[in-house]
């Protein structure tokens, strides 16, 4: 056996063994707290409370289902051999993220707080986590969670080892997802900053979308582009998906599940801002895919589908941190810059040479950087952060001068540094351990056949490229 064969086997050897011990001392650190101040039962709510509940997991449960818009989408923009295994990567996030996030990752994110950097309690539950509360908060964090790892798989398509896929995803759920989410979400540093209110993000164009789309992008770094998408001159040559239809239907179904994901981050049901959310949301949505639209024609002089859909994704994605913090014609304007955006650093990095076959980077990493920025300028001063009684949020454009804007620009400093920088790190561990990308032969067959025995489309073969 060859070298990088011993260290690949020496790398899952202490991989597993790490695991393993890590699952004996959190069970034993778990159960030595036998005495429960919790209500796993439920009992000690009331109608109120209850209606809460329902809202927020009907929300959660949209948040869920966006996970096969993702598929749909990613499968549409990637060619016909890889569309099964784009399929069970996407699939796969959602399974690891599930247990993932309930052993390590609700811990680290909302259990308690060590000096604004992780939590340190609440591992798999135990304990006064197990209650009805915590057990609703960690189910509505994990299908963001979810949903951070599934982003990338857009930026790394086509020519990803399946094994390596695994682990960065178990990365993104346990640590890289979770720790800027603290920071953010679960009492951090940068939720106490001593500016405006501190770094906000309402429904997480940050901890959430950027976090994905800068993991992705290193990724892409790292694997390189793939064949056939640049020419012997380095001229870029477009790499068609199989099916725009699917494309088309995944963006709806993203859409739709992204009134679960704006306003039900209210976590509330009887705020009624949820209205203004809804319509926020869809307002920069139909912006955004606007706007990519006329500069893709204004460009090319066609009609671009495949720039509609990333432009209407790209504006849901910078409204989501804002969402619950400006007026309509606002709305209009951060999705119509997320548009722009969008296509502007698609081609950046086109010509940069970083293959990004679904546009998840451009989408996901520089919307959702464009997201955060926005709350400091667009924040009009009618609402609290997450309540109604809170000091409301007030951005420069509505005489809160610059804090705001200020503390919305570190949080985008680190999470640029957080998130590639943890992710360009596993992927580049990964790649000197056991190499992350696929051979030369399998990438051109395609990786249906190779990585899982079975072609998404059994009646045709799609022959290489």
């Amino acid at each position: 056996m060859n070298l990088r064969g011993n260290v690949t086997k020496i790398a899952i050897r202490g991989v597993l063994t790490f695991g393993l011990v890590c699952l004996i001392w959190l069970a034993w650190a778990g159960t030595g707290r036998v005495a429960l101040a919790a209500d796993p039962t439920g009992l000690g709510g009331t109608a109120d409370t209850a209606i809460d509940y329902v809202w927020i997991l009907v929300c959660a449960f949209l948040v869920m289902f966006m996970q096969p818009g993702f598929d749909m989408v990613g499968a549409g923009f990637t060619r016909a051999k890889n569309a099964g295994n784009f399929m069970t990567k996407n699939l796969m996030d959602f399974v690891i993220g599930s247990l993932v996030f309930f052993f390590i990752g609700y811990a680290l994110m909302m259990g308690g707080d060590w000096h604004g950097l992780w939590g340190t309690e609440g591992w798999l539950m135990f304990g006064d986590y197990y209650d009805v509360d915590k057990y609703l908060n960690m189910f509505w964090m994990l299908v963001f969670c979810a949903t951070a790892a599934t982003i990338v798989a857009g930026a790394v398509a086509e020519r990803l080892k399946f094994k390596a896929y695994l682990i960065y995803s178990v990365v993104v759920s346990a640590i890289i997802y979770p720790i800027y989410g603290h920071w953010v979400w679960g009492g951090g540093w940068l939720s106490t900053l001593p500016f405006g209110m501190g770094a906000l993000d309402f429904a997480g164009s940050g901890a959430v979308h950027a976090v994905g789309g800068l993991v992705g992008l290193a990724g892409a770094i790292v694997l390189g582009p793939r064949f056939g998408r640049y020419d012997k001159n380095g001229k870029p040559q477009a790499i068609p998906g199989h099916s725009i239809t699917l494309a088309t239907l995944g963006v709806f179904i993203l859409w739709f599940g992204w009134f679960g994901f704006n306003p039900g981050s209210t976590c509330n049901a009887h705020h009624l801002r949820i209205a203004v959310i809804a319509v926020n949301t869809n307002l920069a949505a139909a912006a955004g895919g606007l706007t990519a639209l006329v500069i893709a024609y204004w460009k090319t002089r066609k009609w671009d589908i495949g720039m509609l859909i990333n432009g209407i994704l790209a504006g849901l994605v910078a409204i989501t941190a804002p969402c619950a913090w400006v007026e309509g014609w606002a709305a209009i304007i951060i999705g119509l810059i997320g548009g722009a955006l969008m296509y502007a650093s698609v081609k950046f990095l086109e010509a940069k040479r970083i293959d990004d076959p679904v546009g998840a980077v451009s989408v996901h990493g520089a919307c959702g950087l464009w997201g955060l920025l926005s709350v400091g300028f667009f924040a009009d001063g009618t609402y609290g952060n997450y309540s109604i009684d809170a000091p409301y949020v007030t951005g420069l454009f509505y005489g809160g001068g610059g804090e705001q804007l200020l503390a919305q620009l570190i949080s985008v400093a680190v999470v640029v540094a957080w998130a590639f920088g943890t992710g360009y790190l596993t992927f580049k561990l990964m790649d000197k351990a056991f190499g992350i990308r696929v051979s030369p032969q399998e990438e051109l067959q395609g990786l249906d056949i190779p990585e899982h025995g079975t072609p998404a489309y059994p009646d045709f073969l799609a022959m290489p490229k």
